[in-house]
């Protein structure tokens, strides 16, 4: 059975929208860890937004493209969006009943999926009780203002530690949580 785990930067203030803010904290250790869990993947399962925003910006890398660039570019992406309908990117669109697709998509052959931010889908997944691993990248800094990864609306779920990464002098932290059961 594959297992869905998501890997979200927040800021210590839980803000995770647009991580551009994050590049300050990216370094060598952040992008060996970042390639070591896309490599491990099967493939990807991402929000629409967040296919929205990835798309162009990783095909735009294609020419020339080193080893992870290509890697993100060929594998599989799952995207959960009833708005959709036309597929780029290795994509498959999942329209239906989102909840009863994925939990499909976790008892197939393939790898782990792999969620990058999707802030809706993370909660909707914690809700579904899909999620076997959430990954916070927490990067020392205060956003402030900006969507926050679990709002008012989230999901109450009790979460266990399962690790804790620390990558290098930039201060961040991945931190992993496993459902507690």
């Amino acid at each position: 059975m594959r297992k869905i785990i998501a890997s979200v930067f927040v800021s210590v203030d839980g803000v995770f929208e647009d991580p551009s803010w994050s590049m300050p904290f990216w370094n060598d250790e952040a992008a060996k860890f970042a390639g070591e869990q896309l490599e491990a993947a099967g493939a990807l399962l991402l929000g629409r937004a967040t296919y929205e925003g990835m798309a162009p910006a990783w095909t735009a890398r294609a020419e020339g493209a080193d080893a992870g660039t290509r890697r993100m570019n060929e594998m599989p992406k799952y995207v959960v969006s009833s708005t959709l309908d036309t597929p780029e990117w290795n994509a498959t669109f999942l329209s239906g009943d989102f909840a009863a697709e994925i939990a499909a998509l976790k008892q197939g052959d393939g790898g782990d999926l792999l969620v990058y931010g999707s802030g809706q889908l993370v909660n909707a997944l914690l809700e579904h009780d899909l999620l076997d691993e959430l990954r916070l990248w927490t990067l020392p800094v205060v956003q402030g203002k900006g969507r926050r990864l679990f709002g008012e609306d989230a999901p109450v779920k009790t979460l266990r530690p399962v690790g804790t990464t620390v990558l290098g002098g930039s201060g961040a932290q991945v931190h992993a949580y496993a459902p507690a059961l």
